[in-house]
């Protein structure tokens, strides 16, 4: 499906999927099983994982598929592997997809196959980053950093809409609240939709502990419904969640992710709200 239709078919749209790409097998399961459940449930649907993760709080901590000899050569390893099975998703399921980019160079090689280009919260203020993606045609959605105001994020806009045509989505997901958390102002949501964008809100991101594990973050998965519900009933336009088969043993964020065997309920709900609150407008 063309992006644009996507994004404005008036349903809940869900941007989900694993935090990281860790096997072939675990995407396609993973897409396949949130496809089915969101075409069941009338709802919209991208499928997200990173190729890369290169935010991560240890030296040791898993990034990507990545196999290179040196930090440079296994960071554009990952890149193209990780491409290749977003490439393999997106034409056996039928479905877009996004992933995060963290360089103007990886924005322009990753528009290539992906549908909706995602900045990550600690580079959303980046300039070239921004106008980069902006610059490539696709479809921006930029995570509000953990230390922006939401009447921030006028800035960024205007960056992204002097270098394309979007559209671009904006994601909350959390604020810095003292040391290793991270709290939710639900006003934040109808803020940054007066500026003439669609929200999302990152259910899963916002319950993590950055850091608080000591050589990794981590998270209280069991807040994540509670959450992305009052996210839905203040405005959102969509749910981001990072989800997996078997969290408890994912390479990366497995304490915030939701297990793939919870997410049809929680979604059954959501697409309800969505419809109460939107039944007017």
């Amino acid at each position: 499906m063309n992006i644009e239709d996507l994004l404005n078919n008036g349903k809940l749209l869900i941007i989900a999927g694993p935090c990281v790409i860790e096997t072939r097998e675990i995407v396609m399961e993973t897409a396949a099983t949130l496809s089915e459940i969101c075409g069941r449930l009338n709802l919209s649907f991208i499928f997200k994982s990173s190729y890369d993760k290169a935010n991560r709080t240890s030296l040791t901590g898993y990034r990507g598929l990545g196999s290179g000899n040196n930090e440079s050569d296994a960071g554009k390893d990952s890149m193209m592997k990780g491409l290749e099975i977003l490439d393999e998703v997106k034409k056996q399921l039928g479905v877009c997809v996004t992933t995060d980019v963290h360089s103007p160079e990886e924005a322009k090689e990753a528009a290539k196959v992906v549908d909706l280009l995602q900045i990550p919260a600690f580079l959303c203020r980046q300039t070239d980053l921004l106008t980069a993606a902006a610059g490539t045609g696709r479809a921006v959605n930029v995570k509000k950093g953990q230390f922006l105001a939401p009447w921030d994020v006028k800035n960024i806009l205007a960056k992204c809409n002097s270098a394309g045509s979007g559209p671009f989505l904006l994601t909350e997901r959390g604020t810095t609240f003292g040391y290793n958390n991270l709290v939710v102002d639900f006003r934040s949501i109808p803020i940054m939709r007066s500026f003439g964008c669609k929200i999302i809100f990152d259910a899963t991101h916002s319950v993590q502990l950055p850091g608080g594990s000591g050589e990794c973050s981590g998270g209280q998965r069991e807040f994540v419904p509670t959450l992305a519900l009052a996210g839905v009933a203040a405005g959102a336009s969509g749910l981001f969640l990072e989800v997996h088969p078997d969290p408890d043993n994912a390479l990366c964020d497995g304490p915030n992710m939701l297990e793939l065997k919870n997410v049809a309920a929680l979604l059954s709900t959501a697409g309800d709200i969505y419809k109460i609150v939107n039944e007017n407008v």
